[in-house]
């Protein structure tokens, strides 16, 4: 009976090892096809990836060739990626076209300006609308909502006609005073002002802190990822501006680089492709250097706001 028994008893265990055995290289192949199924979707993934950044890097990529090449190479199809023989002359052309240098610098004074005015202007409006509750405060941000959706064509002219009667027309100050403000950086702020704990700000306070205070050495440092990509959209905004600049400017005076580049029209009745690439590669430089110098903040805007 006992050898009887034995068998029996066993017997569960011997059919469990054997449905085990039988299992494993099931599982095995399973894990095998599901790690090559994920191999091919990161492989089908990347070259996604990396086709659309190819579709948007091309138009660079077309302009850097072109403003490279001769004129008559600029005409050739199927166009040439790679100039056998680069004209770098075309840069020094573009920048004689006229008074470049002074293009740069109001472009750079004008953009710099109204980042500024900005900051000093968006900040406070924001944590105002974030952090104070008052009678009207929230049909005081739905008026600034609105701003959002007019566009500056339709309100150039009595714009156009106050900063003529102040004698602004054709100053730096008359092309910076009109964007003082921003919309989109109010709410922008206000979103990020509005996800930091009240816990800091009431300590802060019980402390003696000042309002100001509480703002620079809280508030702005918390939401700087934010900040700085706001900064950089405003910049290339400005940077980039051609109708405001075009309105209310008549002289050279104040005239921005995408004027500057608009001059470089036609030689002999020919467009000059070559050239004018050539000046919107010197157009676009400065907005790349600040990006790359910029992107890391911009990564962590995207990281706070996602953890928030």
């Amino acid at each position: 009976m006992k050898a009887v028994d034995n068998t029996i008893s066993g017997g569960p265990a011997i059919g469990t090892a054997a449905a085990s055995s039988r299992l494993r290289p099931t599982r095995t192949r399973e894990a095998t096809i599901r790690r090559a199924i994920s191999a091919v979707l990161r492989g089908l993934n990347t070259i996604a990836l990396l086709a659309l950044v190819l579709i948007f890097a091309m138009p660079f990529i077309w302009m850097l060739s072109t403003s490279l090449k001769t004129l008559s190479e600029t005409m050739v199809f199927p166009p040439q990626w790679i100039p056998l023989d680069p004209v770098w002359k075309n840069y020094s052309d573009a920048w004689n076209t006229g008074p470049f240098l002074n293009y740069f610098m109001n472009s750079v004074i004008i953009a710099v300006g109204i980042l500024i005015l900005q900051m000093l202007t968006i900040v406070p409006a924001a944590y105002a609308f974030a952090r104070y509750k008052f009678v009207g405060s929230g049909f005081l941000f739905g008026i600034v909502m609105v701003t959002l959706m007019i566009p500056a064509q339709l309100i150039f002219l009595p714009v156009y006609l106050e900063l003529s009667a102040f004698k602004l027309l054709n100053t730096h100050l008359g092309l910076i005073l009109p964007f003082a403000s921003s919309a989109f950086g109010i709410f922008l702020l206000r979103q990020a002002f509005m996800q930091i704990s009240d816990e800091l700000i009431e300590a802060a306070r019980l402390d003696q802190a000042a309002e100001w205070k509480v703002i620079v050495q809280i508030m702005v440092p918390l939401v700087k990822p934010v900040l700085v990509t706001f900064a950089l959209f405003s910049f290339i905004a400005h940077w980039n501006d051609y109708f405001w600049p075009l309105v209310m400017t008549t002289n050279e005076t104040a005239r921005t680089l995408p004027l500057g580049i608009a001059k470089i029209r036609e030689v002999e009745g020919v467009a000059t492709w070559n050239i004018l690439m050539a000046g919107n590669v010197i157009l676009v430089v400065p907005i790349l250097i600040v990006f790359f110098l910029s992107q890391r903040q911009i990564i962590k805007a995207f990281v706070y706001n996602g953890v928030k």
